[in-house]
């Protein structure tokens, strides 16, 4: 991926890796968007990034979703590259003695799987089009997370959805195999960030280890997205994903499940 040069749009861009990238694009000279839903947050980070813009939007909403990418287009007609970042993580627990929590369900669906598919699609005739016609290359990059590979049973919805965008992000990339837009999967660790909500903090998993820093995620993601790769497993994630095999992965899972 070039890293200098480009117009890059980053939903969940408020904290956590969305900002931690955004900063770091905007440091080597790249146009940066960022979009998520806390118009405070939003404002603070422009103000301390001159040049950064940014655009409220909520990815579980379709109509806001295609309202934003419209004028994203328009005022940033170089835009190369969209970075699905926004996503949840819920503890959602099966007990046979408990009702379904409808609203968390939705809403983790709705933001980690619905809303990187239905930005793509909102995103992807435009990218096309500088694909065919401009440099630098069109990008779509999509995070999903080591847990997709080996999941940790107490946020279960959370590591379907990841398992699902690593899936999508591979028929993505085989469907645009002639559009000229280059399809990225970054595969973070367990990174100490808000995900779980705001104020939380990290704990150690039950395997003993604890997260990753989020500005040493950030300097190796920023390093393997030089190296041209289309997966991009970060640190620990690395073994997640080498667990590919029935056997090895029901030893991952024990391991990190307890």
């Amino acid at each position: 991926m070039q890293m200098h040069g480009n117009t890059i749009f980053i939903t969940g861009g408020t904290s956590g890796i969305g900002r931690g990238l955004a900063e770091a694009f905007h440091q080597r000279g790249n146009q940066v968007i960022i979009a998520g839903r806390r118009k405070d947050r939003l404002e603070e980070i422009c103000g301390q990034c001159s040049g950064m813009a940014c655009f409220e939007l909520d990815v579980t909403n379709p109509k806001a979703i295609h309202e934003v990418a419209k004028e994203v287009i328009a005022k940033f007609p170089r835009l190369s590259c969209v970075v699905n970042n926004a996503g949840v993580q819920m503890r959602v627990q099966f007990d046979p003695d408990q009702r379904l929590d409808e609203d968390k369900l939705q809403a983790e669906i709705g933001t980690n799987l619905l809303g990187p598919i239905r930005v793509a699609a909102a995103f992807l005739p435009h990218l096309a089009k500088h694909a065919a016609a401009s440099q630098p290359p069109a990008v779509l990059i999509n995070v999903s997370s080591g847990l997709a590979f080996v999941p940790m049973a107490r946020y279960a919805v959370y590591c379907a959805t990841k398992a699902a965008i690593h899936s999508w992000t591979l028929s993505l990339r085989q469907q645009l195999r002639s559009s000229g837009i280059h399809v990225l999967e970054l595969i973070p660790p367990y990174v100490a960030t808000e995900l779980g909500g705001p104020g939380k903090p990290a704990v150690a998993t039950s395997s003993g280890r604890g997260p990753m820093p989020l500005e040493a995620f950030i300097t190796e993601a920023m390093r393997e997205f030089e190296t041209g790769v289309e997966e991009i497993a970060v640190a620990d994630a690395k073994r997640l994903v080498a667990a590919t095999s029935p056997e090895t992965v029901k030893r991952a899972f024990a391991a990190i499940n307890g």
